[in-house]
């Protein structure tokens, strides 16, 4: 039996006007056996423009950038009436509320702290390849409290729209609500993995089919349905 040929690498763009993060992030992507670097751009101008003419699988881009900053860069190219949308991570140093929500609402699939991790950067770019969603766990959990909390100041950001049970489909599994609640929590899919001695395709797995059931387009929305109904129980 002829083996399948290997599946072609996932090309990714980089866009930050720090040289050095650039480098960094191309060194340890291109190191994986399933990704490649295609293009780098210093400005979010630059950005749009590689990214429309590249068509990378994924972009990376960092939200302070001159020109055009990382969340107009992320509306243009991914945002609401795109005919043709690209994958886009936001990756910075900033975790401002603001930022985070700009991101989502602008067709981001995934919002990144840069000091998350080479790992956990890898697993973004898997993620939104495969036309997942990955956000950064300390962020999940501030955006449930943000969603879940009463809401006393005026001009506290707008959260995406919380999922409501009505939307449930079909019941979940005892097993897929021990993922959710893992998910409520922040746990990545790997720690969620090592937590249930599953497998990561198993996981994986789960998340779709909660994906699917709950009409959620994101793990921020699965954590939330979570909270929302009682299926969530923070930490001592």
């Amino acid at each position: 039996m002829t083996p399948a040929p290997p599946s072609p690498p996932i090309r990714v763009l980089i866009a930050d006007d720090q040289d050095m993060v650039r480098t960094g992030f191309r060194f340890f992507l291109d190191a994986q056996p399933d990704i490649t670097v295609v293009a780098e751009a210093a400005d979010g101008e630059e950005a749009v423009a590689l990214a429309r003419r590249e068509r990378p699988d994924v972009c990376l881009l960092d939200i302070r950038m001159p020109k055009l900053d990382g969340l107009e860069a992320t509306r243009l190219l991914a945002g609401p009436g795109v005919t043709d949308p690209m994958r886009v991570v936001v990756v910075t140093t900033f975790d401002l509320d603001e930022y985070v929500y700009g991101a989502l609402r602008g067709g981001a699939c995934g919002f990144l702290l840069k000091d998350s991790g080479p790992t956990l950067l890898a697993e973004a770019v898997r993620a939104a390849a495969a036309g997942d969603s990955l956000v950064s766990p300390s962020i999940t959990v501030r955006l449930l409290q943000h969603i879940t909390a009463p809401q006393t100041t005026a001009s506290r950001p707008a959260p995406p729209p919380p999922v409501s049970a009505a939307t449930l489909r079909e019941p979940l599994t005892d097993r897929e609500l021990d993922v959710v609640r893992l998910v409520a929590l922040g746990r990545t899919n790997a720690e969620i993995a090592a937590a249930l001695f599953v497998s990561l395709s198993t996981v994986k797995t789960h998340l779709s089919s909660v994906q699917l059931k709950l009409a959620a387009r994101n793990r921020v929305e699965i954590a939330a349905w979570a909270w929302q109904n009682g299926h969530a129980h923070p930490e001592a």
